[in-house]
C-alpha cells in the first residue's frame, strides 16, 4: 500500500515536471494576440487524472504552473495568466476524464474531449469577460476596456482561439491515444486493483 503511494506521488511528479517542460514549449498562432498560446501541457495532467483519478490531473494542472510561475515570472506580477491556465486545463481535462469513464471506447474518449474543448472555449470566455481581462488591465495599468470592446475582444480573439487549442489538443491526445490507450487502461486497473 504504501509503495503505491510512492508509486504515484512519483508518477504525478514526473507527469508535472513533463507538463511544465510542454508549457516552455508554447506558441502563438497569428492572427491572434501573442500572448495567446497553445501548449499542450494540458496532456500530461489528462494522462495522471485517465490513470490515478481526477484529483491527480488537478494536482498535475496546479504544480506546472507553480513551477512555471517561480521559474518564468508574470507580467502582471501575479499569476493571473497562470491562474487562467490551471483553470482551463481543468476544465478541458475534467469532463474528458468523467465521461471516458462512462463510456470506455475510443468514441468515449473522442465525445469527452470534444465536450471538454466546448466547455474549455466558452467557461474561458465567460472567465475572461469578468475576470482575467479587469485583472490584467487593472495590474499593468491599462486603461479599462469598455463592455462592447471586451465583448469584441473575447468574440473575435478568446473564443475562436479556445476552440482551435481545444481541437489542437485533442486531436495530438487522440494520437497519443491510439497508442497508449491500452497502456493507460492496465495502469487504470492496477491502480485501483491496489486501492
Amino acid at each position: 500500500m504504501k509503495r503505491n503511494k510512492i508509486r504515484v506521488m512519483v508518477s504525478i511528479a514526473m507527469l508535472s515536471s513533463i507538463a511544465y517542460v510542454l508549457m516552455l514549449l508554447n506558441f502563438p498562432i497569428p492572427p491572434f494576440p501573442s500572448f495567446l498560446k497553445i501548449d499542450f501541457s494540458d496532456l500530461p495532467a489528462l494522462i495522471g487524472a485517465l490513470v490515478f483519478g481526477p484529483m491527480a490531473g488537478i494536482i498535475i494542472e496546479l504544480l506546472k504552473n507553480i513551477l512555471d510561475y517561480f521559474m518564468t515570472g508574470s507580467e502582471t506580477g501575479i499569476p493571473v495568466g497562470h491562474f487562467a491556465n490551471f483553470v482551463s486545463g481543468i476544465i478541458f481535462i475534467l469532463p474528458t476524464y468523467y465521461i471516458y469513464n462512462k463510456i470506455k471506447t475510443k468514441k468515449g474518449m473522442t465525445f469527452g474531449l470534444i465536450i471538454g474543448s466546448f466547455l474549455m472555449a466558452v467557461i474561458m470566455s465567460v472567465l475572461n469577460y469578468f475576470v482575467l481581462l479587469p485583472a490584467y488591465t487593472f495590474f499593468l495599468n491599462m486603461p479599462a476596456m469598455s463592455g462592447p470592446e471586451i465583448r469584441s475582444y473575447i468574440v473575435a480573439g478568446v473564443l475562436p482561439f479556445n476552440i482551435i487549442k481545444g481541437i489542437v489538443m485533442s486531436l495530438v491526445f487522440l494520437l497519443l491515444f491510439s497508442k497508449m490507450g491500452t497502456w493507460i487502461q492496465k495502469q487504470q486497473s492496477s491502480y485501483k486493483m491496489s486501492h
